[in-house]
Formats: structure tokens, C-alpha cells, sequence
């Protein structure tokens, strides 16, 4: 009883209620049950309130979790890569996820379920549209603080790239997604869902060498989801 009281003391830095315990009280042991009761209940508060926190930073456009998925529905890559997706494994070995297939075959909704298991595993995580994200680059540079809008995304463990190649950028705006990519290469990881197979990007991003140097650092390590499949829309 008196290792758990010491432990959540420590977690809530409050190492002063351990000492006065220990000084005035140390075999009260009702008074040590009644203190664990009531510092557990707050640690969960904490957690609780830290997760919704992270959950409304990342800007999901929807809440979807691997619970809702209906699993026979999925293309067999996806199928096979839930338990590896769900363990998160992908994050601490600073990998990216690449989920590429025809629309409505379930790539934003798992991207999505990755994105919001590890925001309640206290990772920070980013939701963007390829579209939104290249906006909010091309605004963060005509307003002169693009450099400030790049650093805040070291910070994030987890960006979610959706809908990469539904709306083609102009060179500047690739290089700017290039630029993004760049940073956080082998340092944090990237998911990214797209309709086109890699050999079309080039179609997005107009030019071959720069479509080559993004496929290079993004596919690097990389899982790769071949989500080609019956629309779910569709059925």
C-alpha cells in the first residue's frame, strides 16, 4: 500500500503528501486507502482531460475507431495490419504508413482509428487534408512565419497526411509539402492515404525530381497498404 501511495504521489509531483503521511501517519493504514482512492481518481481525471485535449489539437474531421470498422469489408492488406496498427510499434520506430487504393475502401477511417489510439497513448497527432495542410503552408509563408509553422510540426509525434492526390499543387506548393516532409524524416512519422499509385504522384506534384525526392524519404522503412477494394459507399 505504501509502494502504490509513493508511485502516485510521484506521478502528481506531489511528494509532499508522501512525506507528511509518512511523518504523522505512516501506519494509518484507512488514511493511506482513502489517499490512494482519491489520488487514483484524479490521475484518471488527468489522463482523461489530457486525452480530449489531444483529441480536439489533432483536428479529426470525425471520430472513428478500429471498433467501428467491419472487418471483412477491408482489402486484405488493411485486414492484416490491424494488430500492428493498434500496437503502435510503427511510432517508436519512427516509421510512416502509406495507405494508397480507390476511394471509399477505408483508408481515412484508419488512418483516423491510428490517429486517435495514439492521441489516448499520449502521443500528439495532427489530422490534415493534403489540401488543408498546403493552404496553411502557403498562408504561414505569405504572412513570413513559415519557419515557425514548420517547427511546430517537430513537435507532433504523429501527422496524418489524408487525401494526397485528390487536388494537384503548383511547384511552390510541392516544395513546401517537401520542405514539411524533409523535417521529419526518420525523426517522427507520417501516415498518409492517397487514390494514386506512386507512379502517378507525379501528376500532384508536377515535377519528376521532386516527386522522386518526396517518394524517397516518405516510402523509406515505410508500411505500405495496398487498400484497393469494393467502395464502401458503393455497396
Amino acid at each position: 500500500m505504501d509502494l502504490a501511495l509513493k508511485d502516485l504521489c510521484k506521478q502528481l509531483r506531489l511528494s509532499g503528501v508522501y512525506s507528511y503521511v509518512q511523518e504523522y501517519s505512516p501506519d494509518n493504514d484507512d488514511l493511506q486507502e482513502f489517499l490512494i482512492s482519491a489520488l487514483q481518481a484524479e490521475l484518471d481525471k488527468r489522463r482523461m482531460n489530457r486525452q480530449m485535449r489531444s483529441l480536439r489539437i489533432a483536428g479529426f474531421p470525425t471520430k472513428k475507431r478500429f471498433e467501428d470498422l467491419i472487418m471483412d469489408d477491408l482489402p486484405q492488406d488493411g485486414r492484416e495490419a490491424i494488430p500492428a496498427l493498434k500496437a503502435l510499434d510503427f511510432l517508436k520506430e519512427r516509421r510512416n504508413i502509406i495507405l494508397i487504393g480507390n476511394s471509399g475502401t477505408g483508408k481515412t477511417h484508419l488512418a483516423i482509428a491510428v490517429g486517435i489510439r495514439a492521441c489516448e497513448e499520449n502521443y500528439r497527432v495532427a489530422f490534415r487534408t493534403a489540401a488543408g495542410l498546403i493552404n496553411e503552408m502557403v498562408e504561414a509563408r505569405n504572412e513570413n512565419r513559415l519557419s515557425v509553422y514548420i517547427k511546430q510540426f517537430r513537435k507532433i509525434d504523429l501527422l496524418i497526411i489524408d487525401e494526397l492526390g485528390y487536388v494537384t499543387f503548383d511547384l511552390t506548393a510541392a516544395e513546401l509539402l517537401f520542405q514539411l516532409l524533409a523535417t521529419r524524416y526518420e525523426t517522427m512519422s507520417t501516415i498518409i492515404t492517397s487514390n494514386l499509385a506512386f507512379s502517378d504522384w507525379v501528376k500532384v506534384f508536377h515535377d519528376r525530381t521532386l516527386t522522386a525526392a518526396i517518394l524517397d524519404r516518405i516510402t523509406h522503412h515505410a508500411l505500405i497498404l495496398n487498400m484497393n477494394g469494393k467502395s464502401f459507399r458503393r455497396r
